[in-house]
């Protein structure tokens, strides 16, 4: 591998670090804090409702396509912004606690989401406007690597880990300033921008990207495929946390064994993932990749009716993490393709709220789901709504990567 792409590799999985490591510290790991604190499992499965700003970000995505500080660069200054913001925010509610601050909890952990997705926004959009079509689904799973390791090892697993050390007030304040090791990636990145590509009004910047995007082939099909395709995945992750906690595994062992383990899978599965995406056609990849999920979601039926078995729970969730992997890698590459270059961050932005609105809405009331049939009935549920979804590929328009505009 030559010395550039060597560079630009690393620039994408330090940015993907930085873009995962939030998602936990408003999810998983913040359901362990509250877990500790005796907080109720429905209340914890309403948390989900912080994650709204990642269903809701394409309405902001066309103040970032619009404006900036052009000698900056116009994805770069996003990029520092937003990263700038998550570090004082992670910082300011390291000081609180969920046992007589829940109110100022659920606002720190909206206002982190709505950082954390407006990050988000200028970094799927820097992706898909500089990388070219022969590298940009290897790129996706880079990104998802580092995005995941983040996620599960750094925000998962490490403090997961160092909560049975120190306070969990402390692990915030460790990951805060893990969340600064982003503003390295941002200040390297390289940025080739054209003003062709820059709307000239903030009115054209929202109304373009949504004429472009629905005047497509089956624009309708496109977006129910989105909302569908991770939907079983989504719902058995949200309550992943409570579930392993209640089955009797420590936090010290999810962290090492769960999330330590689970990444090496995802990290494996999103790598040949993205491998594969070069010699796969899209359809091929989504039904396939998109089985594999279906199936490691029903490992965890399993799970659910035996008593504690790390070696069990260890083979599930190496399985459920690679297939994982290998669906993210297929499904944000399709994404991409699915928008233009004319209207990158508001069109993308625009598709992975669409996909990110069953990982809030619907993972909401799992808790009480969960609550009400058991956790073996739940994973069941959670595998079976992933059918639908697995249908639409086959209605999907005829997708070719080496046409990527």
């Amino acid at each position: 591998m030559n010395p550039k792409v060597l560079k630009q590799s690393l620039i994408i999985f330090i940015l993907g670090l930085s873009s995962g490591l939030p998602l936990s510290l408003t999810g998983g790991t913040l359901q362990a804090w509250l877990k500790s604190s005796n907080i109720d499992l429905g209340t914890i499965g309403l948390f989900a409702l912080v994650g709204l700003p990642y269903t809701w970000k394409f309405l902001w995505s066309p103040i970032i396509d619009r404006y900036s500080v052009v000698k900056v660069g116009r994805r770069k200054f996003w990029m520092l912004i937003s990263q700038v913001l998550l570090v004082c925010l992670l910082m300011g509610m390291s000081f609180l606690n969920p046992e007589n601050q829940m109110v100022l909890i659920s606002v720190a952990a909206f206002l982190i989401s709505f950082a954390s997705a407006t990050q988000d926004i200028v970094l799927d959009a820097w992706r898909r406007e500089q990388l070219e079509p022969k590298t940009y689904a290897w790129a996706n799973g880079l990104h998802v690597a580092g995005y995941l390791f983040s996620m599960r090892v750094l925000s998962g697993a490490l403090a997961l880990i160092l909560s049975d050390f120190i306070s969990w007030q402390q692990v915030y304040q460790i990951m805060a300033i893990i969340q600064g090791f982003g503003l390295i990636g941002a200040l390297s990145v390289k940025e080739q921008s054209s003003q062709a590509l820059i709307p000239a009004t903030l009115q054209q910047a929202f109304w373009g990207p949504l004429k472009d995007f629905f005047s497509k082939q089956k624009a309708g099909i496109i977006l129910a495929f989105i909302f569908l395709y991770k939907v079983g995945d989504n719902m058995a992750a949200h309550m992943s946390m409570p579930f392993y906690l209640e089955m009797g595994y420590s936090r010290t062992e999810v962290g090492a064994v769960i999330k330590i383990l689970g990444w090496v899978g995802v990290a494996l599965g999103s790598l040949l993932g993205g491998l594969a995406m070069q010699k796969l056609k899209m359809k091929t990849a989504l039904v396939g990749f998109g089985a594999l999920q279906m199936l490691s979601t029903a490992g965890f039926v399993v799970l659910a009716l035996v008593s504690k078995d790390l070696i069990l729970l260890s083979t599930v969730i190496g399985f459920e993490n690679f297939s994982s992997g290998v669906g993210t890698a297929a499904f944000v590459t399709f994404i991409g393709l699915m928008t233009s270059k004319k209207f990158t961050a508001t069109q993308y932005a625009l598709l992975s709220s669409v996909m990110g609105i069953p990982r809030i809405l619907i993972s909401a009331p799992t808790g009480y789901l969960a609550q009400g049939v058991g956790w073996p009935l739940f994973f069941v549920v959670c595998t079976l709504v992933a059918i639908p979804g697995m249908l639409l590929v086959f209605k999907l328009p005829s997708i070719n990567q080496d046409e990527m505009d």
